[in-house]
């Protein structure tokens, strides 16, 4: 996507997303970005925009603007595949994939998500959460928002929803909510993590799925310690293959630090 095109679709979807924080109300940024700024910086007052707008429909100009731009962004930050991706030393069905999970085309990816279940609110967070939530396109807030609605209380911990990908190149997302450790795992905690594999294993299956990248649940800021996170990620991935001989799902360990590479690279040669 040449720069132009970004620039244009950029401006119209921050325009539309002004217009309607006019009309309903609600948070915008200090400043906003005059009609010839950079396109950093237009982007990053989108991205503030969307991480706070209300799980509301959107008008079809927007989603035309919005949808084109973050398939573009996706596409020039470039697509992996899971067929492109080794299979680990230790057992072919897993993998070790070092990257941003919004680029990654598997068939589901999983979202660290929190028991509200509506994406990260706070505006450019770094959780996967909002960039997840970001890259899909403001469509991900709404279906998340109805299924809580339809559930009636927040999402309890170790358990999985499945949702629709949007603009992501996965063909679906599947949530859970991780422990929140703090630092200090408990066993009750351990079993939880525990549980949210599994949880979003059998979604997969359930769904009818060949592929599953799961990202380093719980060891962001609910700050389960990312060493003894990655042994029970592993040790409970492969338990539930084992348990399930006849399936052909492929599992990624998506990692974004060099420290949560180093930690898996050495589980899954060993």
């Amino acid at each position: 996507m040449d720069g132009q095109r970004k620039d244009v679709l950029v401006t119209t979807a921050v325009e539309e997303l002004v217009r309607e924080r006019r009309v309903w109300g609600g948070w915008l940024p200090p400043q906003l970005p005059h009609k010839h700024a950079p396109f950093d910086e237009k982007w990053r007052a989108f991205r503030a925009l969307v991480n706070t707008r209300e799980a509301l429909p959107a008008s079809q100009a927007f989603l035309a603007a919005q949808d084109e731009l973050l398939q573009g962004l996706i596409a020039e930050a470039g697509i992996t595949r899971v067929s492109e991706i080794e299979p680990a030393p230790l057992d072919g069905r897993l993998s070790l994939w070092q990257g941003d999970i919004t680029t990654l085309a598997a068939d589901a990816i999983v979202n660290a998500a929190n028991s509200g279940m509506t994406g990260c609110w706070q505006p450019l967070h770094g959780c996967i959460d909002n960039a997840i939530h970001t890259f899909a396109g403001v469509q991900l807030r709404l279906e998340c928002a109805q299924l809580m609605e339809a559930q009636g209380h927040e999402e309890p911990t170790a358990h999985a929803k499945v949702t629709r990908a949007y603009n992501l190149p996965a063909q679906r997302v599947i949530h859970t909510v991780g422990p929140i450790a703090g630092g200090r795992p408990s066993d009750r905690h351990r079993d939880e993590l525990a549980r949210c594999y599994t949880a979003c294993l059998d979604a997969a299956a359930g769904e009818g799925l060949g592929s599953i990248a799961f990202c380093c649940i719980s060891t962001g800021v609910f700050g389960f310690p990312r060493d003894e996170a990655a042994h029970i990620a592993v040790r409970t991935v492969r338990a539930w293959l084992g348990a399930h001989p006849s399936t052909c799902l492929r599992v990624i360990f998506n990692v974004f630090l060099d420290e949560d590479a180093a930690i898996y690279r050495r589980l899954l040669s060993a």
